[in-house]
Formats: structure tokens, C-alpha cells, sequence
């Protein structure tokens, strides 16, 4: 089995199937796979905070390294019922490193994969969980049950600057909704939106209005939902809020190419 490794990655030597980590942190990595799986070692830590996602992902501080979190690989769509855990190696794992890598070198801000471990199942497939660094925040959604309406408001071009990085990056998210963007707090104080489960990532054009409609229509539609059930308040002019901001900084971005072409032709 092939799997092309971004620079400063390693395949662990003498782990079966297929286990991979970040230069800084293999050595943690293979400890804990030698004594099982790096979700169970998550669940059992007596550190360990505990999240919701399709199944339970756990956090904790990886030996003499830094606070991760680990999720195992559950699938989605119309296959979950039946499959629920198991994939065809290689598993969706290796990609989620690279879209990972990708998407941190255009400007999307992300939580780095720093690994991942596939394990033998029945015949020939696979589990697999998901190793990353553990970003400080909360999710879009949580973020905007407790806003008040001027809080809503300020968050427009927070989320806006991330579909924004999004276009420019020509990255479709497939499943974008306000469960998987993290609202953090840079040390500027300043405000960040961080881009989670980047597996559900495909790559366009950048800057491709189709993509930023696409993930524009993804978010609201998540949004709305969670307004329809009584989770979050948001109005239409909060939703309009960010779509203008979006438009406002797509015509700076694009300014500023033509600026810099022209320094370049003269």
C-alpha cells in the first residue's frame, strides 16, 4: 500500500496496517499503539475531555507532546447504517492529511492532522481514527446560541473571512455547517473561524464564485435548520451581514491582484 506522505511525515515502521505521525510526535504515536488503539488510549486517559461528533471524540495531552484530539472514522450518507466504521484501505484518513497539509498552505485555517492509525477489520477493510492538534473554542453553532444580537452581528466577518479563504482556495466543503467551523480567539484577541473535518473537502478552481456560493448554501442551510428547531437565533440580516461582507472582501482580494499585475507589467 502507497500512501504519498506530505514533508516532515512519517510512516511508523512495524505498525499494522498503516500508522503515520508528524515528525515531533512519532515516537508518542508508536508508544501508544503498541498498547492499542490511539482512540481507545483518548477514551481511557484520565485527562481526556470528551466531544460529540458522529461518535464520541476524545481529547487529551499526548506523552511529553502537545493536547490532541482523537476521532475514530465513522461514515456518513447512506452507507452509515450499514458499514458504520469500516472502509477499504487505505481509508479516508490518508486523504484528510493531505487536503489538511493543503488547505494550511493557502491560508485556511485548520487544526493539523499531526496522524492517524488504520486497523485490520473484518475481510478486507478497515477502522481508522484521526489524530489533531486540539484548537481552543467553540463550534459556530454553540458560539451563536449565546450571542446577543450585536454578538451575531460581529461574527459576520469572522465567518465571512473564512468562506473567503475558502474561494480563494477553490475549496468546496461538502458538509459545511455551523457544527464544524471553531470560533477561537487568536492572541491578539481577535476572533478566528478554523475549518474542522476537512475529509468532506474537494478541490475547484480558486476563486470560483460557484464555491463560494456552494459553501455559502451549505452553511445557511445548517444554520437555518438549527434556527428552525429553537438552538440558535439568527435572522435573515444577520445572514445578509456575512453574505455582504463576503461580497466586500472578494472585491478587495481582487483589487489587490490587479494592483499587483500592474506593478508586475510596468
Amino acid at each position: 500500500m502507497i500512501v504519498r506522505l506530505p514533508r516532515g511525515y512519517q510512516r511508523l515502521a512495524g505498525i499494522s496496517p498503516l500508522a503515520v505521525a508528524h515528525d515531533t510526535v512519532a515516537d508518542a504515536v508508536r508508544e501508544i499503539l503498541t498498547h492499542g488503539t490511539l482512540h481507545d488510549w483518548a477514551r481511557d486517559h484520565r485527562e481526556r475531555w470528551e466531544y460529540q461528533g458522529r461518535g464520541p471524540v476524545y481529547s487529551a495531552p499526548l506523552p511529553g507532546g502537545p493536547r490532541v484530539v482523537v476521532r475514530h472514522a465513522w461514515r456518513g450518507g447512506l452507507l452509515a447504517p450499514l458499514l458504520r466504521d469500516l472502509y477499504l484501505p487505505p481509508t479516508p484518513a490518508p486523504t484528510e492529511l493531505l487536503i489538511s497539509n493543503i488547505l494550511t498552505q493557502v491560508g485556511v485555517p485548520t487544526p493539523p492532522v499531526l496522524g492517524f492509525a488504520t486497523y485490520r477489520a473484518a475481510a478486507f477493510l478497515r477502522r481508522a481514527d484521526v489524530v489533531t492538534v486540539e484548537v481552543d473554542g467553540r463550534d459556530l453553532a454553540a458560539t451563536l446560541a449565546q450571542a446577543d444580537p450585536p454578538g451575531r452581528r460581529a461574527l459576520a466577518p469572522v465567518v465571512a473571512t473564512l468562506i473567503g479563504a475558502l474561494t480563494e482556495a477553490g475549496a468546496w466543503h461538502q458538509d459545511l455547517n455551523a457544527k464544524n467551523i471553531l470560533v477561537t480567539q487568536k492572541a491578539d484577541g481577535t476572533r478566528l473561524a478554523v475549518l474542522l473535518d476537512v475529509d468532506r473537502v474537494r478541490f475547484m478552481p480558486g476563486g470560483d464564485p460557484h464555491v463560494r456560493d456552494a459553501n455559502l448554501a451549505r452553511l445557511q442551510r445548517s444554520i437555518e435548520k438549527a434556527r428552525a428547531a429553537g438552538a440558535v437565533t439568527f435572522s435573515a440580516d444577520d445572514w445578509s451581514a456575512v453574505v455582504t461582507r463576503v461580497h466586500e472582501d472578494e472585491e478587495i482580494r481582487r483589487a489587490t491582484r490587479e494592483a499587483r499585475t500592474l506593478d508586475v507589467m510596468a
